[in-house]
């Protein structure tokens, strides 16, 4: 059972007006799919794409003698940005939870980074703990709130998905390692090694309108820690933070970060998956792109009721 706004019922609603209608050859059907899946996206990333508009926009036109501080501005429209996903039920408060833990790890992670050096942020607002803003927090959640939102929209299945305590094990070495690797042996490449070992038998599949498709699950994870990588680039180019060889004049986010962003990755999805079970491909539905059964198909652009 799903549960729908009054807007997401609208758009439902309008949607399947147009998308119902017979189709005309395979090339429409094809084209249907594609920018289904791509509204789809883009309703799964409404939370972060909203708060990096708003980083985007402080950086161009929030003023510099403002009275209150560009980093407490981010912070509260943050706030208020949370409030609206959780008050028009695009999230639930199922999913607030682990957002929130998503919260936690980054802002524990993003204290310690900055005491070391990896990053910096302006010193300026009061709404921070020690050099860490809080709004940084939110965009560790933003990632968190697309998990958790593509994981319900596209209907995941799973084949041959790990057994849960064995990717926690995976993540909870990851993290240990962004910490540790300032110490000692960086173990990236033996934690990356890993992840293929675990994941590399795993098979994704997702819905888009009428059909499945079908993805190995390290390729989706390249995908989402390219997009992030991109996104990293914007928000350094706003100047939310910075990285030491931006300080005299911005420049591309080194490829390198690429690696770190698929190993959190695993720290992402392993943190979900304790909300949504990973579930296997049902036995009536094959492995390549099958058709969805016959009835109205579900665009799948609501929550999920508790």
């Amino acid at each position: 059972m799903r549960n729908f706004t009054s807007v997401e019922q609208s758009i439902d609603d309008a949607a399947h007006r147009y998308l119902d209608r017979p189709r005309v050859g395979p090339l429409r059907g094809r084209l249907t799919e594609f920018v289904v899946f791509g509204l789809k996206q883009a309703w799964a990333c409404v939370f972060g794409a909203a708060l990096l508009a708003v980083i985007i926009a402080a950086r161009l036109w929030y003023p510099d003698n403002a009275g209150l501080a560009r980093n407490d501005f981010l912070t509260i429209a943050a706030v208020v940005i949370q409030v609206l996903m959780i008050s028009f039920k695009l999230e639930t408060l199922r999913e607030l939870r682990v957002i929130l833990l998503f919260h936690v790890v980054g802002t524990v992670m993003e204290l310690f980074k900055t005491d070391v050096g990896s990053w910096a942020y302006e010193a300026e607002g009061v709404l921070r703990i020690g050099a860490v803003p809080l709004f940084s927090g939110f965009m560790y959640a933003a990632v968190g709130s697309y998990m958790v939102r593509v994981f319900r929209l596209f209907d995941l299945r799973f084949d041959r998905y790990p057994r849960r305590w064995i990717t926690a094990l995976v993540a909870g070495a990851i993290y240990v390692n962004f910490f540790s690797h300032h110490y000692i042996f960086d173990a990236r490449w033996v934690l990356l090694a890993a992840v293929v070992l675990v994941y590399g038998r795993c098979v994704m599949h997702f819905r888009v309108f009428r059909r499945r498709f079908r993805m190995p699950i390290l390729v989706s994870f390249l995908l989402v820690a390219l997009f992030i990588w991109f996104a990293e680039n914007i928000g350094t180019w706003s100047r939310a933070w910075l990285y030491p060889n931006q300080l005299e004049g911005w420049q591309a986010v080194s490829i390198d970060k690429l690696l770190a962003w698929f190993l959190l990755m695993i720290i992402s999805v392993v943190l979900v998956a304790w909300v949504y079970k990973p579930e296997p491909l049902e036995a009536t539905q094959t492995a390549d792109a099958t058709q969805i059964p016959s009835g109205r198909p579900d665009l799948g652009v609501t929550s999920r009721s508790e």
